[in-house]
């Protein structure tokens, strides 16, 4: 995976030069998908219900939606189904577009509705020197299954994606960890600035609106990221 050195904290981070992004890109610029996110995690929406037997009923009816792939996930709670398309952004392809449109479709037939604010993901970003990154280890402890060469997700659906970042060889840190918050690209300033009012404080604001890079009075630090959802469809 293509990275790059931020100048700030010497951790290399991923571009979009040598991905794939031309599936997520075409969802974004797609109409007819106004209730889906596209998280880090791919096309993700949530659908608000009045019980668990209202979203079980509409996870039934989603099962049925055709061309959903091995890795679409259903999450129902009683007050909610969540709907995740690919478990990651790079895997988005053109027949989401209509599947996606489909099951924003069954929603409403059922009575469910649409809301953006509470879509979103949480990884785990492990960092390391190039030399010093195990990612078989994360998986033999977490009990996480492959999804790319650089990450692992956990096959219940249930825990956050933990995914590696190379360190600059050059600089003189020797490991750190933090947390990625993925959200759509209306919510991302306001979760921001309500993480400041609970006592945080912005560390990097040189991508925002894109992304903050925040962290607690102990030094542990999180990015709130809009990215991919607020990405430009035409940039390159």
């Amino acid at each position: 995976m293509a990275s790059v050195v931020s100048q700030r904290d010497g951790i290399r981070r991923p571009t979009i030069a040598d991905m794939s992004e031309r599936g997520w890109r075409e969802f974004l610029a797609a109409e007819g998908v106004d209730d889906w996110v596209v998280l880090h995690g791919g096309p993700t929406a949530v659908f608000r219900v009045g019980s668990l037997q209202e979203a079980a009923r509409l996870a039934a009816a989603v099962a049925d939606v055709p061309d959903l792939g091995p890795r679409t996930l259903l999450t129902a709670a009683s007050d909610r189904l969540t709907v995740k398309l690919t478990r990651e952004m790079w895997g988005t392809e053109a027949r989401h577009i209509e599947v996606a449109r489909a099951i924003s479709a069954l929603a409403r037939e059922q009575g469910a509705t649409a809301d953006r604010r509470g879509v979103q993901e949480v990884q785990l970003a492990i960092a390391a020197k190039p030399e010093a990154i195990e990612l078989g280890f994360w998986r033999a402890v977490l009990g996480y299954a492959q999804l790319r060469e650089d990450n692992c997700i956990d096959p219940l659906g249930q825990g956050s994606t933990v995914w590696m970042q190379d360190l600059d060889p050059a600089k003189p840190l020797r490991h750190a960890m933090h947390v990625d918050v993925s959200v759509g690209r209306e919510q991302a300033e306001g979760r921001m600035e309500a993480a400041v009012a609970a006592g945080g404080r912005v560390v990097d604001d040189s991508s925002a609106p894109g992304a903050w890079t925040l962290a607690d009075r102990s030094g542990n630090r999180v990015c709130i990221a809009a990215w991919p959802d607020g990405a430009s469809t035409s940039d390159s």
